[in-house]
């Protein structure tokens, strides 16, 4: 199996939590700083297409960007494509952290959900 990375923000306690959870867990993982090193567009499209997940869950909508952007009204109708343009703007906006491994996306951190990965 390939290594994982994982966009995160070393500030985000969530975050830490997740890839202190990974160490335990004893996966090969890099862990990639999603404000210096925040996916592209097209990443984001292609993992966006890949979780299944609506583009609304890939943004960090408890975040002070998020707000300030005013994006409350406008995620629930902007396409995949919009989506990826503004969250490629400002890694800030991505919900955190982010696993991708092979075909896998996982947004944010639920542990039962990571688990069924790694048993």
């Amino acid at each position: 199996m390939s290594s994982a990375r994982v966009y995160q923000y070393p500030k985000c306690s969530t975050c830490r939590k997740a890839l202190k959870w990974l160490e335990l867990k004893g996966v090969d993982f890099e862990a990639v700083h999603i404000v210096e090193e925040t996916p592209d567009a097209e990443t984001l499209l292609n993992l966006m297409k890949k979780s299944g997940l609506p583009p609304k869950r890939f943004f960090n909508t408890s975040g002070k960007r998020y707000r300030e952007l005013g994006l409350k009204d406008r995620v629930g109708t902007m396409s995949a494509e919009e989506a990826a343009e503004i969250l490629a703007g400002d890694g800030m906006l991505i919900k955190r952290p982010l696993y991708v491994q092979g075909n896998t996306v996982l947004v944010g951190f639920r542990e039962a959900q990571w688990e069924e990965l790694h048993v």
